[in-house]
């Protein structure tokens, strides 16, 4: 049974619940952290999810990231030709794997901040996976046991610190630079994760527009090359690329500002909208 699982507030209280249609039904009171029910495997969610018994309108509550403090982030880089030509790179052999903090997560609706270190702050819509369980040195044909459902990111990128770093976990870990939401779907309904359309638009103008279906990597290749380098966890997020449309790749060269509006969707999993501010200090 397909679940869209959402981490929100409902007044004053930080919950979680079963996203259906334009409700919610929430967790009942003493239910597992979303994180854990999600690991426990789908039985357990379905007790949870038959036993809700508290509904609110999606549109009352606020939204959250649907993960919390995960153990990493895990990046892969240049994972659609496209995106790897326009940024004059070529793609390759192996995924190149990179990370950000989990500190520069925010939810679905929440600002993504322009640090005062950086004039070029770019894009990128990217399909995420969340590890269902702990995952070791797993084989590629057994990769998506280990999947507990997918979600949609934003690697938001410092291009200028990017480039003269010559190393991209700085330019990509600034507070509010991982965009995450709006819920999990869990893998029954996405399957391997491919054939799936991804857009970003800022300001409603389309920039990016691709398909899961050409990710050169993909889901299965990635969870296998990441389990062989470090044990995933439940929880683990996994942004698999970009599709080609990045501001870094335009001419001229488009990044974002103040009071710019990113929305960034996927075909089946919902959507993300971030207001752009300037950082206070």
């Amino acid at each position: 049974m397909t679940m869209k699982l959402a981490r929100l507030i409902d007044g004053a209280d930080t919950t979680w619940g079963f996203v259906e249609g334009l409700d919610v039904w929430l967790a009942p009171t003493g239910s597992p952290s979303l994180t854990s029910a999600l690991a426990a495997g789908p039985d357990t969610l379905a007790l949870l999810r038959a036993s809700a018994s508290n509904k609110r309108v999606l549109s009352d509550v606020r939204l959250m990231s649907p993960i919390e403090n995960p153990s990493k982030i895990i990046c892969i880089g240049l994972n659609y030709g496209e995106h790897a030509r326009e940024s004059g790179l070529t793609v390759p052999k192996e995924p190149m794997v990179f990370a950000k903090f989990p500190s520069s997560i925010v939810g679905p609706l929440d600002n993504i901040v322009l640090p005062v270190q950086s004039s070029q702050v770019d894009w990128e819509a990217e399909l995420a996976i969340v590890v269902g369980r702990r995952a070791e040195n797993v084989d590629e044909n057994a990769a998506l046991d280990y999947v507990g459902g997918y979600l949609i990111a934003n690697d938001v990128s410092a291009r200028d610190i990017q480039a003269s770093d010559g190393q991209w976990v700085r330019a990509k870990s600034f507070t509010s630079f991982c965009p995450l939401g709006p819920w999990v779907t869990t893998r029954d309904e996405v399957g391997d994760g491919s054939g799936l359309k991804i857009q970003l638009r800022v300001n409603g103008v389309l920039k990016q527009d691709g398909n899961t279906s050409d990710l050169v990597a993909d889901v299965r290749r990635i969870v296998s090359f990441c389990s062989r380098i470090s044990a995933l966890e439940a929880g683990d997020v996994i942004l698999t690329g970009t599709p080609a449309g990045t501001g870094v790749g335009m001419k001229p060269q488009q990044f974002l500002a103040e009071g710019d509006h990113v929305e960034t969707s996927i075909e089946g999993l919902g959507s993300l909208s971030n207001r752009v501010v300037k950082a206070t200090r």
